[in-house]
């Protein structure tokens, strides 16, 4: 969808241990030492679907369209209370994920590609899209420092891919990645390393980030 709004809409993309969320945590945190009015909005965090989800995924009830389902539902609610409304305003708004999670995900557990893309479709195109990417040996490796026990969906065992938590949870991880390196070429995604240190990727993020503050102006300080 065309976007008719005043403020941008930055959004990261990238599998589980890719290092997203800590480079828009740092985005954001700049963006508001400069005084830009910034919201930060993250995946699956609508308080009006995440009991619902909860109880769904520790009853093992979910097939792949409704966990589709479920979180479009998420995204619906809050780009209707959140993003939308604050684009309109002239804020920036930050997305830790954004319907391009969705595409990756419900695609790799079967939903129809098409499908998918329709129950989006109200969503507009951000501004700009980094996809970090990394190797899905270091991504999962950087999950289990902090995660040692995974949780059955996020493994992918649903999918019965393997026998083996672990085994499943790097198999479905690399199925995702094959999902956004293609939606990266589609989508025209801006691709950085997730192997560089944290600085280095910083520095690319606010240099392509730049151009959007041109003209934009500053909240005043209190």
């Amino acid at each position: 969808m065309k976007s008719d709004t005043r403020g941008k809409l930055i959004i990261v993309e990238g599998i589980d241990g890719s290092g997203k969320s800590t480079q828009i945590h740092l985005l954001e945190k700049w963006l508001a030492y400069k005084g830009v009015s910034v919201f930060k909005s993250e995946w699956n965090s609508s308080e009006m679907v995440k009991e619902i989800t909860s109880k769904g995924k520790k009853k093992g009830l979910l097939t792949p369209t409704t966990f589709s389902l479920l979180h479009a539902t998420d995204f619906a609610d809050r780009y209707e209370r959140n993003i939308s409304p604050l684009l309109r305003a002239g804020h920036f708004v930050l997305a830790d994920r954004y319907v391009y999670t969705a595409f990756a995900r419900d695609i790799v557990r079967g939903c129809n590609p098409e499908w998918v893309k329709k129950v989006y479709d109200f969503a507009i195109k951000p501004d700009v899209a980094f996809y970090f990417k990394v190797p899905v040996d270091i991504a999962v490796d950087r999950i289990l420092i902090g995660r040692p026990k995974l949780k059955y969906y996020e493994a992918g065992m649903d999918m019965n891919l393997s026998n083996d938590q672990y085994e499943s949870y790097r198999i479905f991880q690399g199925r995702i990645i094959e999902q956004y390196d293609s939606l990266a070429e589609s989508e025209g995604f801006t691709i950085i390393d997730g192997t560089l240190n944290i600085e280095e990727q910083q520095n690319i993020v606010r240099k392509k980030i730049m151009p959007l503050l041109e003209g934009h102006q500053p909240r005043k300080r209190i």
